[in-house]
């Protein structure tokens, strides 16, 4: 299982969580922020007795944090380094987990029946984790289909190389 841990305070880091703590502060909310890593992305995690006001429905309004937390970054670093995750009381941790778990019963059910599965439409961050997920398992592969909010990842029976 992953686990969130301490990282070294990273220049980005240190500025999304700046960001962070006056956008908090301008929306009245009382929190901690810790800094951590989630599967390979490094995260924020805010922990406050008002999670409902930030993650809104859904987690529309989390979503919404992490866009804004992406934009400042963009502006300030290298595009492969704009990557952070922002959470509110382990609700993105809780969802990764359920990805993950998702994901290998649906590879289970491929190795069992020999046929494709498709998993419910997904954004892209959560695609990610089903494709790392299944990435250790060398029978199978992953794949992303469809255009949108309709974007799912089909799971299927790594195909066989023929001998000659």
């Amino acid at each position: 299982m992953d686990e969130i841990s301490n990282l070294p305070q990273s220049p980005k880091a240190v500025r999304a969580r700046e960001f962070l703590v006056e956008l908090l502060a301008r929306l009245g909310v009382r929190a901690d922020v810790e800094e951590g890593v989630m599967g390979d992305a490094p995260t924020l995690t805010i922990r406050t007795h008002e999670a409902g006001l930030l993650i809104g429905e859904d987690g529309s309004r989390l979503e919404a944090i992490n866009h804004l937390v992406r934009r400042v970054l963009e502006k300030e670093a290298e595009e492969d380094e704009t990557r952070i995750l922002v959470d509110v009381n382990d609700y993105h941790r809780k969802r990764y987990e359920e990805l993950r778990d998702n994901a290998r019963m649906g590879a289970q059910r491929v190795r069992y029946f020999k046929k494709e599965v498709e998993l419910t439409p997904m954004n892209a961050f959560d695609r990610r984790i089903v494709h790392l997920t299944l990435q250790e398992y060398p029978d199978i592969a992953t794949e992303s289909v469809g255009v949108g909010k309709e974007r799912r990842v089909v799971i299927r029976p790594y195909p066989e190389v023929a001998v000659s």
